[in-house]
This record gives structure tokens, sequence and C-alpha cells, in this order.
């Protein structure tokens, strides 16, 4: 940790002495309007704070300011690859697409175009291959990882014995929503458990057939991947049929506040898996409050600050900036390129060291990146709902997934991907 310090301080003593180098850009791919701005506001709101905190409080990285270059997409694909043509030749260190139908549109591109993509917690889980996707990163977990964590929670519940049990996935008809059903196939398979499809139309403001149909076969668990109104709708709607929350589980996208406040005491029990810990009990949140709400400087209003999606905004963001600052380690310079932030995320190492050294102690999972893994080791833990208390708590620590069966998924995939695009795998 001292050389770490050391060389950083050399390094940033260096630039100093230095031209005065251009900014260093991260775009933001945000969604301010349309049916999911709930939701994007304080993802962007995160993401743009942290960005601040580390210029008004260290300088930039590596002594160079950050810019974050903020695009509205309105969860809208065409509008988000509208934002990537506009905004690439800005000198764009990394796209976060924050939508997994951009994130596919933008995969071919950013990797002709040599610009890394963060797709971190969506969009093509395969991409966990680096071998044949150098360009594009999840860590450090995917939607497959997700599936694994929601089946091993209730494994856990049942004494690791699943055999006969009914679990139904509510999920976004797109493919977002489409992307874990491949993953829970093949664990009801490997489980014994007996797996039903419920689609939800966009935005899901419509479910009562689905929650009619759930009422009726009475599944032991209920499984959502949704985003945006469609999370409030199911989560009323179960609390309407009386659904014993404790056995409905969402993904990362479908644990925020914005999903569960609408249910009042009906939302009480319900659990999410978490990409990170919740609550704003961090240093880091003294240092955003000194140096980005009271300078005049905070994104928004300043009201969404330690919610779960401000948290993965923010949680987005300092994993940009430790792979900046190790790409500048790397190559010697603080004037990184694209090229050069690649080789970044993919020497990234996340310690409980370096958090708590960031005033974000035990915040999310310890990972590393390599060449041949550009997903991490899939890490994932389950936070529940307090209605009285109107806060997310984690129940589990970070845990892993069935890599047995992702990892042959992901092979697969990324092998079929490799032979349809004349892409050889390799590792440099």
């Amino acid at each position: 940790m001292t050389f770490k310090r050391t060389a950083a301080v050399a390094l940033t003593a260096l630039m100093a002495a230095s031209p005065a180098l251009a900014d260093l850009v991260f775009p933001s791919l945000s969604y301010r309007t349309g049916p999911y701005a709930a939701n994007g506001i304080p993802f962007a709101d995160g993401y743009a704070d942290y960005f601040t905190l580390v210029n008004e409080r260290d300088g930039g990285i590596g002594g160079v300011p950050a810019r974050v270059l903020e695009c509205e997409t309105g969860y809208n694909t065409e509008k988000g690859v509208e934002c990537y043509e506009s905004t690439k030749g800005e000198g764009a260190l990394v796209y976060q697409p924050l939508s997994t139908g951009i994130t596919y549109q933008l995969i071919p591109k950013a990797s002709a175009d040599g610009i890394p993509i963060h797709s971190m917690g969506y969009g093509r889980t395969s991409a966990a291959n680096g071998k044949v996707f150098p360009w594009v990163f999840n860590y450090p977990a995917n939607y497959w990882n997700g599936a694994s964590h929601a089946v091993n929670h209730v494994l856990d519940l049942n004494g690791g014995d699943l055999s006969g049990k009914k679990i139904a996935l509510v999920y976004h008809n797109s493919a977002y929503g489409k992307e874990p059903i491949r993953t829970l196939e093949e664990l009801s398979a490997k489980h014994g458990f007996e797996l039903s499809l419920l689609p939800v139309d966009h935005p899901g403001q419509e479910q009562k057939s689905q929650w009619l149909q759930i009422r009726r076969e009475k599944p032991d668990y209920v499984f959502m991947w949704g985003w945006g109104v469609m999370n409030q709708v199911a989560i009323q709607e179960a609390a309407n049929i009386r659904f014993p929350m404790e056995n409905f589980v969402g993904i990362w996208w479908s644990g925020s506040e914005n999903d569960v406040i609408p249910a009042g005491d009906g939302a009480n029990g319900y659990k999410a898996l978490a990409l990170h810990n919740t609550g704003s009990d961090f240093p880091v949140f003294d240092d955003i409050q000194k140096y980005v709400v009271d300078a005049g400087k905070a994104a928004g209003a300043g009201d969404q600050i330690g919610t779960v999606l401000y948290n993965r905004g923010l949680y987005a963001a300092m994993l940009a900036v430790e792979a900046a600052k190790k790409a500048q380690e790397i190559h010697g310079t603080a004037d990184i390129t694209p090229a050069m932030m690649r080789d970044g995320m993919e020497a990234l190492e996340i310690s409980e060291e370096s958090q708590a050294a960031l005033g974000m102690p035990n915040f999310g999972p310890t990972f590393t990146v390599s060449c041949e893994n550009h997903g991490g080791p899939g890490l994932g833990a389950v936070q529940q709902w307090d209605a009285a208390a109107q806060t997310w708590s984690l129940i589990t620590d970070f845990g892993p997934s069935d890599m047995e069966v992702i990892g042959a998924l992901i092979e697969e995939d990324s092998a079929a991907y490799a032979a349809e695009n004349g892409i050889e795998p390799a590792c440099s």
C-alpha cells in the first residue's frame, strides 16, 4: 500500500510540473426523462457527484480533471447509439450504457473504435469472456450470476433442496429481462425446481393477468427482472394477492427505494439482490457533503444521496476512477487513452484495503479482473426492505454464484459470437 501511495504521489507531482493536459472524459448515457427517469436520475447523480468529489478533493485523477459528458438517452436504444456517436470523439475513455439494449448495439461499434464498455451488472453476460470481448467488461457480477444468487438464496432457505418447488420469473419483456432465462432453466434442471416464465410488456403498468396466474398456480418463490414502474406495480400486485414478500426476490435493478415505497407496509420483507452495500453510513459521504453538496456542485437536489441507485452510480464511478488510476500507473502517464483505460480495467483489483482507503469500507465485494475474465468472480448479496424503518439492509454476505453452470454458458455463448463475427479468441 505504501508503494502504491508513493507512486501515486510521484505521478501527481510529475503531472503538476508538466503542461496542462486535456480533461479525462467519462460519458454518462443518462436518462433523466421518460418512463424510467425515476431510476435513471439517482444513478446519474451518483455517477457525476463522485467525479466532482475526485476533482474537488483530490485535484482530479493523477492531477488531471475528470469531465463527465452527459447525454440523455431516455432509455431508448436508438438514442443511446446517437449519444455514443456524438460523444466518442470527445476523448471518451469508457462508456457505461446503463441499458442492455444499448449495450448490445454498442459492443461491435465500441470494439471497432477501440473504446471500452463497462456494463456493470447488465448487458451481454458472455462479455465476461475477455478473450472474445476484449473491449467489454461487466464486473463485479452479471445477470447469470444474479440468477444463481437468487437460486442459492432459496436453496439456503430450504436446506439445499428445491426438489418439487415452483419458481416463477416475472420479467421485463426485453433483452434485459430475458437474460436470466437460460441460466434459470439450467439451474432448474440441476436442482429439480419447476420454472414458469411470465413476461411483462414495457413499461410494465399492466400486470393483472400475471399475478392472477401466480395466485392460481401458487409458486413457492417469485423472482423478478424488472425496471422502473414495472417493479412498483409488481410489488403492489404481490401485496394485493398477499404473496409472502420474503419469498419475492428481485434482481439488483428491482431493489431501489422507488420500487418499494409506493406499496407502503405491503412491501415489507421484499428482497432484492445487491451489487454493493446500502445507505450513507460510509466516510465517503461526509466528503461528498463537504466538497460537493455544500459547495453547490451536486448534480441533483442532494435528496438521493445514500439511496440504492445513487450508490450504484457512485460505485460505478469509483470503479472507473480506480481503473483510470491503474492505467496511469501501468503506462506512466496521466494523459491516458481509451486503449490505456482498457488496460487499467483489465488489471483492476478492488480489495477491502483499497475500498477502506477511499472511504468506502465493505461497500462492494473484493475482486480482480484479468484478460480471460472481464466479469470478476460474480459475487453478490441479498438485501431486504424494512418498511417501518424505510431502509434496505444486507441480510447476507457477498457470496459466490454457480460458476460450473455459468462458466459453461459463457463459454458456449461467447464461442458462438466469436464464430459469427470471425473473432479468434486470444489474450494478449
